[in-house]
């Protein structure tokens, strides 16, 4: 009785912590902070509303089966509702990405990736795809999705800081190794593929081409990046909070009724089984938005990131692809290297010092727009941050005051 006594007067203390904590995050990250997170962006007042609606505790089974000798398309009644706000979600997804099928079930661009390759590649298949060290994704390197779906991941190379791909190298491996496919897609990403030509090799060899677009895809759905279904990709997928600016979560979109079936198939009690109906419902809001405003929001996260990488230059950063014009993306990079050689601080330091003064950058050397340009950041706005920066993160000045200032003249979400 004394351990129970004491686990409900826990309890309560413990309540009363959580809650001090979800206040204290949610000043300081949603109202005192600028974020330059490129991982991260903000979600419109109708998606969070949807993502705390009766939806969070539903389910819905959608699989044909056939249950006491009776066929049902469903594993539960008082799905309705549900199942067209899934099938509304995905025509969104469709058109804005060109395709013909989609999928907005998978929970993250990582249960996207696995809904893609386990239906697709048989266990011993070979892919290219780009590793860590030239700005890959993690999860595609050798102990991480390969190991666990029993495939052989072989690298794709990419050169130079700002990770470009050579066309020639890339043709000469897909036709010495006939990979069963090549997946694009990389963590660190300022310009696009040269994706028609790729693919057109790929196909040549008989490998499927498969585009992660995790960071890019509100660039890609807003006309801005490039089209993967159109310019050759056989599947288009990812996570839908990077650029895209929806909840937490993935979909998968294609333009193959084969290839969609297969994928389809292999969701239901294989990869997942309840989808998070509310999460579905405030992704399909996002998307709707995406097709309402996507060009100019894309466009001015563009324009945002050019303009940051040029005044972070010259406030003396070393910012990669200056030859190249910086950047085609929503993300600016550093050189850590050379960040270590003219300041003794490396791109992990960096991030620390800033975060003293509320301002958030990756540990990585990644610097990204697309919340930015949701609080209604212009490209006029860029050197007022890059002085921020530079003052915050190599002068060791204190800047809280002028970054709250900042935040206060952009409370208003934009692009809404």
């Amino acid at each position: 009785m004394a351990g129970q006594g004491q686990a409900h007067k826990g309890g309560k203390d413990e309540e009363a912590r959580l809650r001090e904590l979800v206040a204290k995050h949610e000043r300081w990250r949603a109202h005192d902070c600028l974020n330059l997170l490129a991982s991260e962006n903000l979600s419109s007042p109708t998606v969070q509303r949807y993502l705390a609606s009766d939806l969070s505790r539903r389910y819905t089974l959608p699989l044909a089966q056939t249950l006491h000798g009776e066929k049902v398309d469903n594993g539960y009644a008082g799905t309705r509702f549900t199942d067209e706000i899934e099938a509304l979600a995905a025509r969104s997804a469709s058109r804005l990405l060109h395709g013909r099928y989609a999928s907005v079930r998978p929970l993250s661009g990582h249960v996207a990736s696995m809904c893609v390759l386990a239906p697709l590649l048989p266990r011993g298949a070979r892919y290219l795809a780009v590793q860590p060290d030239d700005g890959g994704y993690d999860g595609y390197a050798p102990g991480f999705l390969p190991a666990v779906l029993g495939h052989n991941v072989l690298p794709l190379p990419l050169h130079g800081l700002t990770h470009r791909a050579d066309l020639d190298e890339i043709a000469t491996l897909l036709h010495r190794d006939r990979p069963e496919a090549i997946v694009l897609g990389q963590s660190f990403v300022l310009f696009p593929y040269p994706l028609r030509e790729i693919a057109e090799v790929a196909h040549e060899v008989g490998a499927l081409v498969l585009y992660d677009a995790s960071h890019v895809l509100g660039l890609t759905m807003g006309g801005e990046f490039q089209d993967p279904l159109r310019e050759g990709a056989d599947v288009a997928f990812g996570s839908t909070h990077k650029t895209l600016f929806g909840p937490q979560g993935g979909l998968l979109v294609t333009d193959r009724e084969d290839l969609f079936q297969q994928m389809d198939a292999a969701l239901t009690w294989r990869i997942l089984d309840n989808a998070h109906w509310n999460r579905i419902a405030g992704l399909g809001q996002a998307l709707l938005e995406m097709e309402r405003i996507g060009p100019r929001y894309a466009s001015t996260v563009v324009a945002n990131s050019r303009a940051l990488a040029k005044a972070m230059d010259e406030e003396g950063f070393p910012v990669v692809g200056k030859s190249e014009g910086y950047t085609a993306s929503h993300q600016v990079h550093l050189d850590g290297a050379e960040m270590r050689r003219r300041y003794g601080i490396g791109p992990a330091g960096l991030a620390r010092r800033l975060e003293e003064q509320d301002l958030i950058i990756d540990l990585v050397g990644r610097v990204g727009t697309a919340e930015a340009t949701r609080l209604g950041l212009r490209p006029r706005d860029m050197p007022k941050v890059a002085g921020l920066l530079r003052q915050a993160g190599l002068d060791r000045k204190d800047v809280r005051r002028s970054v709250r200032l900042l935040r206060r003249r952009f409370r208003s979400m934009t692009f809404t």
